[in-house]
């Protein structure tokens, strides 16, 4: 899998194409056609220029739809709901952690009051 540079650790909002192609050695031809395959690629910012702008988040997104394809051997479509798929479970999890963190809170303020 194509790994991020050390230099990714900043606090940049946005890389140009240019950027991630040479942090994940994949080609901008490649990630402009991604846009297009992907759901979570989908709506990639763009600068007035038209130039693309990718998060932290959309990277993180290319690398993982890089292992799937690339070195897993699955097919566009397969990649893209095994994507879709985790990012349900994530957010099921998030909730269960929001869930959780209100308990806790609730929990210490009756231990306080006790």
């Amino acid at each position: 899998m194509p790994k991020l540079k050390d230099d990714t650790a900043d606090s940049k909002l946005f890389y140009k194409m240019g950027e991630v192609s040479g942090m994940t050695n994949i080609p901008p031809s490649m990630l402009r056609f991604w846009e297009k395959e992907f759901d979570c690629l989908k709506h990639i910012h763009k600068n007035r220029k038209g130039d693309r702008l990718y998060t932290a988040s959309n990277i993180e997104d290319i690398r993982t739809i890089y292992y799937l394809v690339k070195e897993k051997g699955y097919t566009l479509p397969g990649a893209n709901e095994f994507i879709e798929n985790n990012r349900k479970v994530k957010d099921k999890n998030q909730e269960i952690l929001k869930s959780l963190d209100r308990i806790k809170s609730f929990l210490e303020e009756l231990k306080q009051n006790l």
